[in-house]
C-alpha cells in the first residue's frame, strides 16, 4: 500500500529524455535480503559497501547482545500496527526486529506480508505493548489518526492501554523503508521495549509515549463516523 509498482516507475522512467537511467528493482523482505540489497547498489555505483554493512551490522549485533539473555519474563509481547483502519499487524522485517529489540512478536511472521487483524484478536492476544507504525505516517500524521482509533468502543479494554504502554513512530522515516535506517529503527524498539537498558536517542524524534487518557466514544448516526471527547469517563453515547 506504501508504494507504486515496478511497472508504474518502468512508465515513468520511459518518459524521461536519453539517456534513460537503469533502474534498479529493491523488494526486500528481511534484514538479510536488506544487506544483500546494500550490496547491489554498490555493485551498480562501483563502490565498496563492507564499511556501511559492517557498521549497520555491528549496530545490530550491539543491540542483540544486551536483549539475548532476557528472561521470558523480561520479554514483553508486542503488538506492532503498521496501519489503523483496517487494522493490519507488521511483517516483513519487523518481527525479527522485535525479538532483536527484546521483544516477543504476537502478529506478522518473519519474510511475509503484513496480516490483517480484527480488534477481538488483539484484545485476545493481551499484548504487553502496542507499538504503532503507521505506512508513509510521521508522527504528527499517527498522532492525529490515533484520535479515531483511540474512540473505538474496544479501545479502554486493550491491556497495553491500561498499563499505558502505547507509543506512536515515525513509519515513514523508519520503519516502513527497507534500508540502513532499518537499523535506527531497532534501535528505537530496543528504547521503547527496554528503557533501562538503551539510551534515549530517538524519543520525539523517532517515537513518542502516546499518553493515555478516559474517553468519550461518541456515534454520530449523522456522519456514520466515531468522535472521541476527552473526558473522565468511558461510557459510549450515540447520537
Amino acid at each position: 500500500m506504501c508504494a507504486v509498482t515496478f511497472s508504474e516507475v518502468e512508465k515513468a522512467v520511459a518518459t524521461l529524455s536519453q539517456p534513460q537511467p537503469q533502474i534498479i528493482s529493491l523488494q526486500p523482505n528481511t534484514l538479510t535480503e536488506v544487506w544483500a540489497d546494500i550490496e547491489r547498489v554498490a555493485i551498480k555505483l562501483g563502490v565498496d559497501a563492507k564499511p556501511v554493512l559492517t557498521e549497520l551490522q555491528q549496530r545490530v549485533k550491539a543491540c542483540q547482545q544486551k536483549t539475548q539473555n532476557l528472561p521470558a519474563d523480561k520479554r514483553p509481547t508486542v503488538a506492532a500496527i503498521e496501519w489503523i483502519e483496517p487494522l493490519m499487524g507488521s511483517g516483513n522485517w519487523i518481527p525479527e526486529m522485535v525479538e532483536l529489540a527484546g521483544g516477543r512478536n504476537l502478529f506478522g511472521s518473519i519474510g511475509q506480508h503484513s496480516p490483517y487483524l480484527s480488534w477481538d484478536s488483539l484484545l485476545e492476544a493481551k499484548p504487553d505493548v502496542i507499538i504503532v507504525m503507521s505506512c508513509g505516517f510521521d508522527l504528527e500524521r499517527t498522532r492525529q489518526e490515533m484520535q479515531q482509533v483511540m474512540a473505538h468502543p474496544q479501545w479502554q479494554q486493550l491491556e497495553a492501554v491500561k498499563q499505558n504502554r502505547l507509543y506512536i513512530t515515525d513509519g515513514n522515516a523508519y520503519f516502513n523503508r527497507p534500508g540502513p535506517r532499518l537499523v535506527d529503527s531497532l534501535e528505537i524498539l530496543a528504547e521503547i521495549l527496554h528503557l533501562e537498558l538503551f539510551e534515549q536517542k530517538y524519543e520525539a524524534i523517532g517515537w513518542e509515549k502516546l499518553l493515555d487518557f478516559k474517553a468519550v466514544a461518541i456515534f454520530d448516526r449523522r456522519t456514520s463516523k466515531w468522535e472521541l471527547s476527552r473526558n473522565n469517563t468511558i461510557d459510549v453515547e450515540l447520537l
